[in-house]
């Protein structure tokens, strides 16, 4: 397990990781730390607490309000293949 630390609106935060992982933690930090300045650049300073709070509330919202990723042609042909091997595996 690795530890990287995550920086969000000027203060780190020590966060653990599966070895590998650390790279894609760091980028979802910048993400979280980008969006936290946004909140604050439109509505002035928080307490850190709050802060916390009105990010998740947020991203909570982005995530609900996000539409769902249609199957393209290749996914289902992609689905449809491996549903015929594991038939023909199945079958045998």
């Amino acid at each position: 397990m690795s530890v990287v630390s995550i920086p969000i609106v000027n203060k780190n935060y020590p966060m653990g990781c599966e070895d590998g992982q650390e790279s894609r933690l760091i980028e979802l930090g910048r993400m979280v730390d980008a969006r936290a300045r946004e909140i604050l650049d439109k509505i002035g300073p928080l307490p850190e607490t709050s802060l916390l709070a009105t990010l998740c509330i947020v991203l909570a919202d982005e995530v609900n309000n996000k539409a769902p990723v249609a199957a393209t042609d290749a996914d289902l042909r992609e689905i449809l293949a491996r549903i015929r091997e594991i038939k023909h595996k199945i079958s045998q």
